[in-house]
């Protein structure tokens, strides 16, 4: 399974470089830094799945978390891979496809922030806090179930906060931002009660389960602070184009300088 995933991961960069060349070939603008980032969430992903990771087996773990449920999320979503396709697919039953289903009733409800956070941050508590994380380390079908769904609830919950591509509905910045705040407050009570006390079920070296709490609430910091920078820059962006719009508005509703007025 982790080979699948790693092969999946870069295979969908080598798609993604290759859809965003088609673009430049046509004349069309697609940012060189988009390829970048897509392929260094792949990258990264493979890595973590299949890569030797640093420090013992619970910081090792934790990086891999990190990695695969927040960085590689981040990285992906930023490089807008749906729009990208909706671009490059030429007019036919795949793309009116991928766009009946980015503004599809359920593709809403999944990106409705508070309902992706609960998947995503919820089912870390789910993990870690029973005896899910114990059960994952004799059952190969569970430990492939909970990354798929560490990797899944975490491209959600960054796409739900982001925004960036087109979807089906756009909650407002306060909405997402106030969801990235609790979120990261349950994440960091969550690291904060692994560095006291290990998962059920669990022995880990008091100094290994320190490390990798350590991780996973320093470097989940880091990564909601990107996100909190991405959704200010797009909160940002869109009040600026609204003002603009306005503005361009009341341009044209106003009389030029040198009209007569009427009467005279």
């Amino acid at each position: 399974m982790a080979l699948l995933t790693a092969a999946a991961s870069l295979l969908a960069a080598v798609l993604y470089v290759a859809a965003a060349s088609r673009l430049r070939r046509r004349g069309d603008a697609w940012p060189w830094w988009r390829d970048a980032s897509f392929s260094a969430g792949g990258t990264g992903l493979a890595w973590a799945v299949v890569g030797s990771l640093p420090g013992g087996a619970f910081t090792a773990h934790m990086v891999q978390h990190l990695v695969v449920g927040m960085t590689a999320p981040l990285l992906f979503v930023l490089a807008r891979p749906l729009t990208l396709a909706l671009r490059s697919l030429a007019p036919g039953i795949a793309r009116r496809g991928l766009l009946t289903l980015a503004h599809s009733r359920a593709a809403g409800w999944l990106l409705f922030p508070p309902l992706a956070a609960l998947l995503d941050i919820g089912g870390l508590w789910l993990l870690y806090r029973t005896g899910m994380f114990a059960g994952m380390q004799h059952h190969a079908w569970l430990h492939a179930a909970v990354h798929l769904h560490v990797l899944a609830a975490g491209l959600l919950f960054t796409f739900a906060v982001c925004r960036l591509d087109p979807v089906r509905r756009r909650w407002s910045p306060t909405a997402r931002g106030t969801t990235l705040l609790a979120a990261g407050a349950a994440h960091a009570v969550l690291a904060k009660s692994l560095y006291a006390v290990e998962p059920p079920g669990t022995t880990f070296a008091t100094a290994d389960l320190h490390t990798g709490a350590q991780v996973m609430y320093y470097g989940g910091d880091l990564v909601e602070a990107a996100l909190a920078v991405v959704l200010a820059a797009s909160w940002y962006q869109a009040t600026g184009r609204v003002r603009a719009a306005r503005g361009r508005a009341k341009a044209r509703r106003r009389p030029p300088a040198d009209a007569v007025p009427s009467g005279r």
